[in-house]
């Protein structure tokens, strides 16, 4: 089980570190308001991607379910990391790696 789903939990992982990442370059931002809606999806998305990759690690009878939200999750902390992008590189990361995460989910959904 675990191997053939590699490619999804590299994805999970990624996306993990790129919200986290992200998360934390937002707060050293000098409008940290303006990054409010940023920083608690970059969190939620990473809470989210942990849990997800864990009952896909352990081949759950939940994960596809969890799957579902998380690919939910991964579209919009990428929507909101996109509109930051031109000008925070971190944002602009993060939202590739939502986008390849959001995609990954989506397609262990119909494995």
């Amino acid at each position: 089980m675990h191997q053939q789903n590699q490619s999804l939990l590299d994805a999970l992982n990624a996306c993990i570190a790129a919200c986290e990442h992200c998360a934390t370059a937002c707060l050293q931002e000098d409008d940290v308001k303006m990054m409010v809606r940023c920083i608690s999806l970059d969190r939620d998305c990473a809470d989210v991607c942990a849990l997800t990759a864990r009952l896909v690690a352990r081949g759950s009878e939940h994960a596809e379910h969890l799957l579902r939200e998380c690919a939910e999750i991964c579209k919009a902390c990428g929507d909101e990391c996109e509109q930051h992008g031109a000008h925070m590189e971190h944002c602009r990361a993060c939202a590739e790696a939502c986008r390849r995460c959001e995609e990954a989910c989506r397609q262990g959904v119909t494995a």
